[in-house]
């Protein structure tokens, strides 16, 4: 596990013009990103605690967070971690986003195959479900081996049928209730505040919105990247996520295999749970992607894709049979203000501050790394550290504001003031490895 052959993902370089695909067939991997049974859990979560619009407010305010950095991936044809080493994080800051990436989508990783899991167990319980958990991630595992192409057919597949599930499970289900009412109906579970409500938004895919590099590199120009974005965010978010709540306030639960197994029975968990394939095989995709640049950075050793894809999937899902899904809202907060300062940093960096920008432009149109990069950026990491810290005592002193963005706005703005007063320097410039 100590080199790469040929690999036609680039986990460590630009991605070729040749190499990429039309909007449809990466919109369509982004849309599954955005709605599989997970949403109906946020949905669920929020309409437990918020009314109908509280929720409304929650999804989009969450959303605020959301796509710009996609842009700079998809015209750097870059990952994430990549990317990051050029835009204001360094080689060494790079590998802190790597761990964090790593770490962040091999919990998501667990928490798609526990809901995985739970349908399976749903309807086939002679076997126990820390078994079916195994088998759900394991399955994903083999999946992501094959790479992107074989995830773009899948999702080719999985999305048209979830689709056509939801609708059809929200129409059985509503039917059945006055939709006014429903949407008039008060939580039914402890009451939680918008700015909570926004921040669990805000969590449960800001680590897909800061890793969108990883997808948006196989994009060919930047209007492709917003046609992708309308589809995924206005059908994945507002759709789904808002026919979450409306199914929890019906069924008065906030169990979404409960309230799929009400809406449409055996048929509409079994497609429910195939769906869950393609939001999780890009949990363990990026996940590995940010594993084999935080070793390489350091190391200078370019790992196999597909052992470190096997090895956190392995370990994935035995964390997914340990239980993780019971610790998800807390999950969900902790990433809604640690992540979104990452994303106000590279986007201040790659659109205003611009101090690596043009060693980025000049290797792109060599289809080339930059020869050298910083090592660390002293200025990134203080300011990476205070708006983590304002996001986390926002959320627990309640203060004013969205505390995941807050965090982002503060890291944007202050390494923009930052950069104007000649602070955002690298320790020295290292040639690329």
């Amino acid at each position: 596990m100590s080199t790469t052959t040929a690999d036609e993902d680039y986990p460590l370089e630009r991605v070729p013009a040749g190499a990429r695909y039309p909007w449809f067939n990466v919109a369509v991997q982004r849309f599954g990103q955005l709605s599989d049974l997970t949403q109906f859990l946020l949905g669920a979560t929020l309409g437990a605690g918020l009314s109908f619009w509280g929720a409304f407010w929650a999804f989009t305010l969450g959303s605020v967070i959301l796509e710009i950095v996609c842009i700079a991936g998809m015209r750097e044809g870059l990952s994430t971690s990549v990317l990051a080493r050029w835009t204001g994080f360094g080689r060494y800051g790079s590998t802190l986003i790597g761990v964090i990436i790593t770490l962040s989508l091999f919990g998501w990783f667990g928490v798609q195959t526990a809901v995985f899991a739970a349908g399976l167990h749903s309807i086939m319980s002679w076997l126990p479900l820390w078994t079916w958990s195994l088998i759900a991630g394991l399955g994903v595992t083999a999946l992501v081996i094959r790479g992107f192409k074989a995830m773009g057919m899948t999702a080719f597949i999985t999305v048209p049928a979830f689709l056509g599930l939801a609708g059809w499970a929200m129409w059985v289900e509503i039917s059945r209730h006055d939709l006014g009412a429903l949407v008039a109906s008060p939580p039914f579970g402890e009451p939680i505040s918008i700015a909570t409500g926004a921040t669990i938004v805000a969590g449960s895919y800001i680590i897909g919105a800061v890793t969108t590099p990883d997808m948006t590199r196989f994009n060919r120009n930047t209007g492709d990247v917003i046609k992708q974005t309308l589809v995924g965010i206005s059908l994945g978010e507002y759709v789904l996520g808002l026919a979450g709540v409306l199914l929890a306030y019906a069924v008065k639960s906030s169990d979404v295999i409960a309230i799929i197994t009400a809406s449409s029975g055996v048929v509409g968990v079994i497609v429910l749970i195939s769906a869950t394939v393609k939001i999780n095989n890009w949990n363990l995709y990026s996940s590995s992607l940010g594993l084999l640049n935080a070793v390489e950075s350091t190391t200078g050793v370019k790992l196999n894709r597909v052992a470190v894809t096997v090895g956190i999937g392995v370990l994935g899902s035995v964390l997914a049979a340990m239980g993780i899904l019971e610790r998800f809202t807390d999950f969900l907060l902790i990433l809604g203000v640690i992540t979104p300062p990452i994303a106000g940093i590279m986007v201040a960096e790659y659109f205003v501050v611009k101090r690596w920008r043009p060693v980025l432009d000049a290797s792109r149109e060599r289809g080339e790394l930059p020869s050298t990069e910083p090592g660390w950026v002293p200025a990134t990491l203080v300011v990476w550290a205070a708006a983590a810290l304002v996001g986390w005592l926002s959320e627990h002193y309640q203060w004013v504001g969205i505390p995941a963005l807050n965090s982002l706005l503060l890291a944007g703005l202050a390494y923009i003031v930052a950069g104007r007063l000649g602070l955002v320097r690298g320790t020295r410039e290292l040639v690329t490895i």
